[in-house]
């Protein structure tokens, strides 16, 4: 798994306390994937976040989602749950202290799921990672394509916007990607038909093209001095290509 930053490790006095504070058991690998990264972004899709056992108790109220016979929890526990991640687009993630494994609360759909995972024997980061794409896969019934990758919050990043202007004799953002591929090869690379991240450990960050919106270029570093100094040189190149 590629580390985008430099994690905040979850230390083993906020650990100790999560155990005590809390009734529930924790997915295999949870608590040890945040001792070891911190909260962050796993895959540009889910934020893997600490325990917050106040999020949801507003939403017993909400009526948000529908309950029958076939619903893992009442509406009335929906207070009661333990938030552990959520999505960019507002799901969350959350376990109960009365109900076994995993709860999926949609914030697009009627229907609380419950999510079933296999036990494994191991119980470190990497079976934790292992369970979020298993996660996805049950969520979307797709698979996750694409490198693995999880995003620190570090509370240290900064960022650049910049625009690429479009018209004849211009180049294009995928154009701009395969030159900035060639002069500077990231560290890794993801790209789709919506965008282009160009991924590189000396800005602690990445370069990111938006396919979607044709203009937009964005780099995100780190601020300490070599993060800031490659970011130099990044800004300087980018602008030397029409941004």
């Amino acid at each position: 798994m590629y580390i985008v930053s430099w994690p905040k490790p979850l230390s083993n006095d906020q650990n100790q306390a999560f155990v005590k504070e809390c009734t529930v058991v924790y997915p295999p690998g949870y608590l040890r994937f945040l001792q070891r990264f911190g909260e962050g972004t796993y895959r540009g899709w889910l934020n893997v976040q600490f325990p917050d056992k106040d999020v949801l108790k507003p939403f017993a109220e909400y009526g948000l989602w529908e309950h029958d016979e076939d619903s893992p929890i009442t509406e009335q526990e929906i207070g009661e749950c333990i938030v552990i991640g959520t999505t960019v687009d507002g799901d969350f993630l959350a376990v109960h202290p009365q109900t076994a494994g995993l709860l999926w609360l949609p914030r697009h759909a009627e229907h609380i799921k419950a999510i079933s995972l296999q036990a494994r024997e191991q119980d470190d980061e990497g079976m934790y990672a292992l369970m979020l794409d298993e996660i996805y896969r049950q969520v979307y019934g797709i698979s996750q394509e694409g490198a693995v990758y999880y995003e620190p919050w570090t509370g240290t990043r900064s960022h650049l916007f910049l625009r690429l202007p479009q018209g004849p004799g211009q180049l294009t953002l995928p154009d701009l990607a395969g030159m900035c591929q060639a002069d500077y090869p990231p560290d890794l690379s993801i790209e789709t038909e919506y965008a282009c991240h160009l991924f590189y450990r000396q800005l602690g960050g990445y370069v990111r093209l938006n396919y979607a919106y044709q203009q937009e270029v964005a780099i995100f570093y780190e601020q300490d001095q070599d993060a800031q100094q490659a970011f130099a040189v990044m800004k300087q190149w980018l602008l030397s290509k029409g941004c």
